[in-house]
């Protein structure tokens, strides 16, 4: 189950620019909500549908049956691919999936009912999956 939107505004999105020199921190979403732990985004990225399927499936292994585990972020962007093989121009390739960007210090995983070394354990399996660097956090 990939998660996407019901609807969107526009079919195809452009690019946003981004600053290298200048990297904005969240003000929404950089702390611990919901469970005891979190695991919170060090470097900025874009993460697909398929990444956050891939690292729920770890994370929901390791931290088993009896802890609860909830999923904040959603991706909402699509993003576009053009066929293998074909050559430039000719407009832009057609909707591929759907992705969200992350800015350093966002919250993606959080999870309670399990112990430190099991939240820990997690953040590095999902860590490996993800294309950004992760740390886990605990609720203040």
């Amino acid at each position: 189950m990939l998660l996407s939107p019901k609807k969107v505004k526009y079919r195809k999105w452009q690019k946003a620019r981004c600053n290298r020199k200048r990297i904005l921190m969240p003000t929404k979403g950089s702390n611990v909500c919901f469970g005891d732990y979190g695991i919170q985004a060090i470097t900025k990225a874009r993460i697909s549908s398929h990444h956050i399927e891939a690292t729920r499936r770890v994370v929901v292994k390791t931290i088993g049956k009896d802890a609860r585990m909830w999923i904040r972020i959603f991706p909402d962007r699509p993003y576009t691919k053009k066929p293998s093989e074909v050559g430039m121009g000719k407009g832009k390739g057609n909707p591929e999936g759907f992705e969200v960007e992350i800015l350093p210090g966002k919250i993606i995983y959080e999870f309670s009912g399990v112990t430190e070394e099991v939240a820990s354990e997690a953040a590095r399996k999902c860590g490996k999956k993800l294309p950004l660097k992760v740390k886990i956090t605990k609720r203040d």
